[in-house]
């Protein structure tokens, strides 16, 4: 894992971390995404599976076809993903298949994460794309986002 960051890492995943925060309001697990491109945001959200009763919509999969959307094209060439937790299996995928360069995140997973943690699929030389990854990019805040919703609950 990479762990030089710039501070526009830190701006961007506090963008990610308000659509997390937002994410909790709605009764959805609090973990937000922004997709970057040429220092703007084209993409964000933040879990939405309580919201539309999918187990699809993750915040990764919703900023990522919003970027997509955006561009007029799936590829994400030259653009970046930020996002408050590493990302599971099926969004390292999306984040493999869309061809994102460049992966930002806050927290790791350890029980579902996939890039790094369990799995490194976005890393992985068999696929036809691997993407650099930053991790631990306002980890605490992403952290204790996930602690206070979890508290609430209990």
């Amino acid at each position: 894992m990479s762990e030089h960051h710039f501070p526009r890492d830190e701006y961007f995943m506090r963008f990610a971390l308000r659509e997390a925060a937002h994410a909790a309001t709605q009764g959805d697990v609090p973990v937000g995404a922004v997709v970057t491109f040429q220092g703007e945001i084209i993409g964000s959200a933040g879990n939405e599976r309580e919201l539309r009763q999918s187990p699809t919509a993750h915040a990764e999969i919703l900023a990522i076809e919003q970027a997509a959307r955006h561009i007029g094209h799936w590829r994400l060439l030259d653009t970046v993903l930020y996002v408050t937790i590493e990302p599971c299996p099926m969004c390292a995928g999306a984040i493999v298949l869309a061809r994102i360069p460049r992966l930002v995140y806050g927290a790791p997973d350890e029980k579902a994460g996939a890039t790094g943690t369990l799995f490194d699929i976005v890393r992985d030389p068999r696929l036809n794309h691997t993407v650099e990854v930053t991790g631990g990019v306002l980890e605490e805040e992403s952290i204790e986002l996930l602690h206070e919703f979890f508290r609430q609950r209990r």
